[in-house]
């Protein structure tokens, strides 16, 4: 029952304190008004992780995503707009960085490859059904079936039983 009770206590305090070490990764930033804060951490929910690739910034807690965090919310208290950071960020990291990257050419492959990859593999699919339909059933020879009775160790007596 002691060993119980320890163990449940150990749990409970894990789980406790799993959140707090959640939130104290996170930088603590000062804004000056809490609509500068709620832009920041729009701006940030906008960009992806270079690290995680499916988090965004402000969600990641990888050592890059706090360095990239602390830039963000310097050009932030510089003053520059959202175009100029997402801007910079682009030009330094390309558009990946971009949760929404915009259609150009050199994200073609991005927006329309998997549904270029799904067609494929439904032409192919569609394809080998055909050649299986119009694939003539091949009925084996009465030697091959003798032989594979043999291989199975069939006698004749089971044949004459499962035939009618």
């Amino acid at each position: 029952m002691k060993r119980l009770f320890s163990a449940l206590l150990v749990v409970s305090l894990l789980l406790g304190a799993a959140p707090a070490s959640a939130t104290s990764t996170l930088e603590a930033f000062k804004f000056a008004s809490e609509a500068e804060e709620l832009h920041f951490k729009d701006l940030i929910a906008e960009i992806r992780c270079l690290v995680c690739q499916n988090q965004s910034l402000a969600d990641s807690d990888a050592e890059l995503a706090h360095d990239l965090r602390a830039e963000v919310y310097d050009m932030v208290q510089a003053g520059r707009s959202d175009a100029e950071i997402i801007d910079f960020l682009v030009n330094r990291y390309g558009d990946f960085v971009l949760y929404k990257p915009p259609l150009k050419p050199t994200t073609w492959f991005i927006w329309f490859g998997p549904f270029v990859l799904l067609a494929i593999a439904a032409f192919l699919l569609v394809r080998a059904l055909r050649r299986q339909r119009q694939a003539p059933a091949t009925e084996i020879s009465a030697e091959e079936r003798k032989r594979l009775d043999a291989l199975l160790g069939k006698t004749a007596v089971d044949d004459e039983d499962n035939n009618p």
